[in-house]
């Protein structure tokens, strides 16, 4: 059992998410951003999680993930994100703790919820203001949604049963870019 009690069960979709401590940053330069996602790369396959969304932002992070064992995902989550820590402390001549304490969740209940809490993760960095277009902020897997990239940190099944075509996801999310009120319809989902 988890640390505090949690229940992860294998087959449901959780959205993971933390923010740096005191909202600070936790990517330095490019090179922790691809740092991270190696490390997800290499823990998803060891501790067999889906990966099916995910955005890194400067001072945040948002997974939508799908647990595949019994394995409880919050011990991939905990090895993944402690070497990271370890890594930047090492690299950036700090110590002590990078999160604003330990990660936070949803369990997604519900099917509808799924494809729009991906379309709010893609959207992270455009309703940030840090980029125009989803696909023009290179740290989330938008780009291999509508496969304008390759990369393996994506469930094509999941995509595909969806969004049977690339464009259709495109415009999916496009229809919401403008206003950007993804976040209002699955407030339960996201930060408190």
């Amino acid at each position: 059992m988890p640390y505090r009690g949690d229940v992860f069960a294998p087959g449901h979709y959780y959205h993971v998410y933390n923010r740096g401590a005191g909202k600070s940053l936790l990517f330095f330069n490019p090179g922790n951003y691809e740092h991270c996602l190696r490390l997800v790369k290499q823990y998803s396959q060891t501790y067999r999680v889906a990966v099916i969304a995910y955005c890194l932002m400067p001072n945040h992070y948002h997974f939508l993930l799908r647990q595949e064992t019994d394995e409880p995902l919050s011990r991939f989550i905990n090895v993944l994100f402690n070497a990271y820590v370890q890594a930047m402390n090492r690299q950036q001549g700090r110590s002590g703790t990078l999160f604003e304490g330990r990660f936070r969740h949803v369990w997604v209940d519900r099917e509808e919820y799924l494809v729009y809490l991906c379309r709010y993760i893609h959207l992270n960095p455009v309703a940030a203001g840090l980029v125009s277009q989803p696909g023009d902020w290179p740290y989330s897997n938008y780009l291999e949604w509508v496969g304008q990239r390759v990369g393996t940190l994506k469930d094509e099944a999941f995509i595909r049963e969806r969004f049977p075509a690339p464009e259709a996801y495109r415009l999916f999310v496009a229809d919401r870019q403008d206003e950007v009120k993804t976040r209002s319809r699955i407030d339960r989902y996201g930060w408190d």
